[in-house]
């Protein structure tokens, strides 16, 4: 009787470490869990952590009459932080990034570029997105994921992109092909799902895949020309944050918007694109 006993407290033993095994992690079907699960990857679970993702990578011109042209290298970052949604309905990311235009031979960081289909001297203008904020209800939608084996989980968000121009065809001749701005940004996050279900870490280490596909830059005066830019990027999450990033980029940022090396105070909204960051720079530029 008393081995008998034994045996079935040893059962009830593993099944209920099994049971808290399960309980701690994430169910990807469920919309809560999946979200949080996200937020984990892309941000954290603590709205004390500012993370960083540094990418670096190459920007390819699609043109219909010629052979693809590599026209630029890039390195960028984005500083993002977490906070919940009141009444614990799901997530805010609150963020800004940048991005650099470089030379694809030398990675020196352009100021100006000589265009090869029109021969004119352009002024290069970076990516200074400021901010870039999302929300994220529960229920709302549930990202896409993949198990790619050997404890490594996909976690995809694709955003195609079609809204009216900042820039319309009329005031931008120049700099501004449609009234409709079309592009794509794809974005792929890989992770260690044993440290993602892991519910002692808020801050998961990630991996991550960026590609672009947009109209050429408003500054490259290409809004006669047929074509597309292709961005390509991969990148990381960084360890220690903003500390971790190259000399030469936060030496860039110190030099021109220091308010770069943190995450933004608060959320905010219209968010900050290229097109919209063109138009407030030559609009100021007029008033002065």
């Amino acid at each position: 009787m008393n081995h008998l006993i034994a045996c079935f407290c040893s059962f009830l033993l593993f099944n209920n470490a099994i049971w808290a095994q399960n309980k701690s992690s994430y169910n990807l079907e469920n919309a809560r869990d999946n979200m949080d699960a996200y937020m984990k990857v892309r941000g954290s679970l603590s709205p004390a952590d500012e993370v960083v993702f540094y990418a670096k990578g190459s920007i390819y011109a699609y043109d219909p009459e010629k052979p693809w042209k590599h026209l630029f290298n890039f390195e960028m970052f984005n500083i993002a932080r977490s906070e919940r949604l009141p009444g614990d309905s799901g997530w805010k990311l609150i963020t800004r990034e940048m991005l650099v235009y470089q030379d694809p031979k030398t990675n020196e960081i352009l100021s100006s570029w000589k265009n090869p289909w029109t021969k004119e001297e352009v002024e290069v203008m970076h990516v200074w997105n400021d901010p870039v904020n999302q929300q994220f209800r529960y229920g709302a939608f549930k990202v896409p994921y993949q198990r790619m084996g050997n404890d490594r989980l996909g976690i995809f968000n694709d955003v195609p992109l079609s809204y009216p121009s900042p820039l319309t065809k009329n005031e931008w001749p120049e700099h501004s092909r449609s009234d409709v701005y079309q592009g794509a940004e794809l974005f792929n996050f890989f992770c260690s799902e044993k440290e993602l279900n892991n519910k002692k870490i808020v801050n998961a280490t990630a991996d991550v895949s960026w590609t672009r596909f947009s109209d050429f830059l408003p500054w490259m005066k290409m809004s006669s020309l047929p074509g597309n830019l292709l961005y390509q990027g991969r990148g990381y999450k960084l360890k220690n944050g903003y500390a971790d990033l190259p000399a030469v980029i936060k030496t860039f940022v110190e030099n021109n918007f220091p308010e770069y090396a943190h995450a933004p105070a608060t959320y905010t909204t219209p968010n900050m694109t290229s097109w919209r960051y063109f138009k407030k720079v030559m609009e100021e530029r007029k008033r002065r």
